[in-house]
């Protein structure tokens, strides 16, 4: 024993046997982590391998730089390039815990615009084992400070470096051959990074990202008018006609999208202990007048709230890596919703967010969008603990929204985007009306009553409209914008469903939100239709009479009888009626049955169904990576001047005075100039010491 610890110092006492330690315990907390950090679907004996294998070569390149240095320097900044590695892979798994992905150059590039209270998030998702990603970096460094091994201060030639390094790029092509022999096309044709880090590792993609982010740079540069062709041609082969029983039926309508944050379909009329937690919203599902869809499903990637936008006002889905909001909606040509109703219906627009305006750059990309209004944090009066987590508490929030909706000429299309029921489902104990979960997962457990609240906010939000007549003349649109609680949890998932352990088609089908339409006199009922959030914006304009056969988008109205019904998640897996594929597993929709061995016949039918999905969603990145919507020119419809609007408060408040005189269809105006908001009732506690809420004067 003792002979073998003297060995093994000898070889520890020579740069090239330190450095070989090094990367030993490198590759070990890498692939530790890979398999239990990360939920990459690693499937086979080969998979395997190269989870293990696929750290080696990184680990060569990136920590052999350090061998083209002299002395005592290389053994240090060996530690610190690991120092660096680790703290990157620190970074992702924290990130992956919460968003079920991994960080990108487009994320980091908007973190400033999601950055608000995320630093009460990450205290919620930090655990004490996170931090064995430093224990080699802490040990290597106390061998070296206590002279464990000897710093060999030997020069390391050149050539044998270079070497190392050459064998690190060898080793990396080696397992790019293998696992392009596993999964072909890995590099040119996958939408889910999960892919790239299970066959190549986190150091290569990061590299892969960081090549495609600069490749997107250029694209937008180089794109050309051209490019619109195949574009155009998948859309109008795809069209799907309007349904006439509901075509044009909610013209002139007021339309409200309430976003019902983190909200998820398993949550209509879930009960706990015999209680039902959202009555208010059940009550409407199941109105005579809402039509409500039952197998919708959020289709979001890393921008998560801002894709979801990016899909319900544009009908484009987000990027694969960072927030389209973020990154292009300074900058890109849109046709969205706002836009396209004020200039073809005359519809004043207005959102409404209790949080700061510069969160997913909303504050630039709504101007992009086409919205008048943008009612943020700053225009609603200060309130003992009015805020709560990332935003303003939707009790609040809602009430006092009410004194600009009253304001708006109408018909107006207004956006309402609730936030207490977002992750880490913060609300103080008065709030609070329904126990906790005791799942033991502490992340889950709170959500049951952030759900709860936000239902309580909505049904007090319902009664104005009623009260003041708005609910008559008005479409209510609802919708989940993504899931609230991600797939890292599955035990707690497990015992919420009932089941003794989840399957990925379990986790498939939580990926439904809830979507519903409702609107006085709307001949509504439970639709089965399969949709996702892609469709909403066609489904809309359907109902209000609007014609999109022209329009570039890739959803398909949810009510049209030609709907293919093919459901793309944004990292290329999908749902149909009959098939489901997630996580690579393949099902029987209706049964949840697991497809084993695939028929010639249903090959070609799932080969059809993906590649219909991957044009879907390689065409609407071409789209917008390439900013080709300001080649294209719309029918009727002005190219969105931004310098038309100001979010400037002032500004804000003197314009809706200007066109409240002008138009005189408000609420207010309709009331003889009276205000409607002490029709408001709620209960929220926070506002009982406040009989008068002072809001900002232009």
């Amino acid at each position: 024993m003792k002979t073998a610890l003297q060995k093994l110092r000898r070889v520890l006492n020579t740069k090239l046997g330190f450095f070989l330690l090094v990367v030993l315990l490198f590759c070990l907390k890498s692939y530790w982590a890979y398999q239990n950090e990360f939920n990459l679907g690693v499937k086979g004996s080969m998979q395997q391998f190269l989870l293990a294998f696929n750290t080696i070569p990184s680990a060569l390149v990136f920590l052999g730089i350090a061998l083209y240095f002299r002395g005592r320097l290389s053994y240090w900044i060996m530690l610190i390039i690991n120092a660096a590695l680790s703290t990157w892979l620190f970074a992702n798994i924290l990130y992956y815990r919460e968003f079920s992905d991994f960080i990108t150059f487009n994320v980091i590039k908007g973190s400033g615009a999601a950055s608000n209270n995320l630093g009460k998030s990450l205290m919620g998702i930090l655990r004490p084992e996170d931090f064995l990603v430093y224990l080699d970096v802490v040990i290597l460094a106390l061998i070296l400070l206590f002279h464990f091994v000897r710093v060999d201060m030997r020069r390391f030639k050149v050539r044998y470096a270079m070497t190392i390094t050459a064998l690190g790029f060898v080793l990396f092509g080696v397992n790019l051959g293998m696992a392009e022999s596993d999964r072909s096309q890995l590099l040119t044709r996958t939408f889910d990074n999960n892919y790239i880090v299970k066959y190549l590792g986190l150091e290569a993609y990061t590299v892969y990202d960081g090549v495609k982010t600069t490749n997107n740079s250029v694209v937008k540069a180089r794109a050309n008018r051209d490019e619109l062709k195949p574009v155009l041609h998948f859309i109008h082969s795809n069209y799907a006609a309007p349904n006439v029983e509901y075509y044009g039926k909610a013209k002139g309508k007021n339309i409200f999208i309430i976003h019902l944050e983190s909200l998820q379909q398993f949550m209509i009329d879930y009960k706990e202990d015999g209680q039902e937690v959202m009555p208010n919203l059940n009550k409407l599902y199941h109105a005579n007048d809402t039509l409500a869809f039952d197998n919708f499903f959020h289709q979001v990637g890393q921008g998560k709230t801002a894709d979801a936008e990016t899909m319900l006002e544009n009908s484009l889905f987000g990027l694969p890596e960072g927030s389209a909001m973020v990154t292009d909606g300074t900058t890109n040509t849109f046709q969205s919703a706002p836009a396209l109703l004020h200039q073809k219906l005359g519809y004043t627009t207005a959102s409404f967010h209790g949080d700061v305006p510069s969160f997913w750059n909303r504050d630039n990309a709504y101007k992009s969008f086409g919205y008048q209004y943008f009612f943020s944090k700053e225009y609603y009066p200060k309130t003992k603990d009015y805020d709560a987590g990332y935003g303003m508490k939707d009790k609040i929030f809602m009430k006092e929204s009410a004194h600009y909706i009253e304001q708006l000429p109408q018909p107006f299309y207004a956006k309402l985007i609730t936030v207490t029921n977002h992750y880490p489902y913060i609300l103080d104990k008065k709030n609070k009306d329904i126990e906790a979960w005791k799942t033991g997962d502490d992340t889950v457990d709170p959500y049951i009553q952030t759900a709860r609240y936000l239902d309580e906010s909505l049904g007090e939000f319902l009664d104005y409209l009623d009260k003041t007549g708005l609910r008559q003349n008005s479409v209510l649109v609802l919708y989940g914008d993504h899931y609230g609680i991600s797939n890292n949890h599955q035990p707690a998932i497990a015992q919420i469903l009932g089941k003794k352990k989840v399957t990925n088609y379990d986790l498939a089908m939580f990926q439904k939100v809830p979507f519903m339409i409702n609107m006085p006199g709307l001949k509504g009922g439970i639709n089965h239709t399969y949709g996702g959030e892609i469709d909403v914006l066609p489904t809309l304009e359907d109902l209000l009479g609007i014609s999109s056969k022209n329009y570039i988008q890739f959803g398909q109205d949810l009510l049209s009888p030609e709907n293919k019904q093919i459901v793309p998640f944004r990292n290329g897996d999908w749902v149909t009626p009959k098939y489901t594929k997630y996580n690579g597993d393949y099902y029987y929709t209706k049964n949840g049955k697991q497809i084993t061995h695939q028929t010639a016949a249903q090959r070609k039918e799932i080969g059809k169904i993906q590649k219909y999905v991957t044009t879907d969603l390689g065409l609407s990145d071409k789209v917008v990576n390439g900013d080709l919507l300001r080649f294209y020119k719309l029918p009727g419809f002005k190219k969105v001047d931004k310098k038309q609007y100001t979010y400037n408060l002032k500004k804000s408040l003197k314009n809706l005075q200007k066109q409240q005189k002008k138009q005189k269809t408000s609420l207010k105006s309709e009331n003889n100039n009276q205000s409607t908001f002490d029709d408001y009732t709620t209960d929220a506690p926070e506002l009982k010491d406040y009989p008068k809420l002072n809001f900002p004067k232009p």
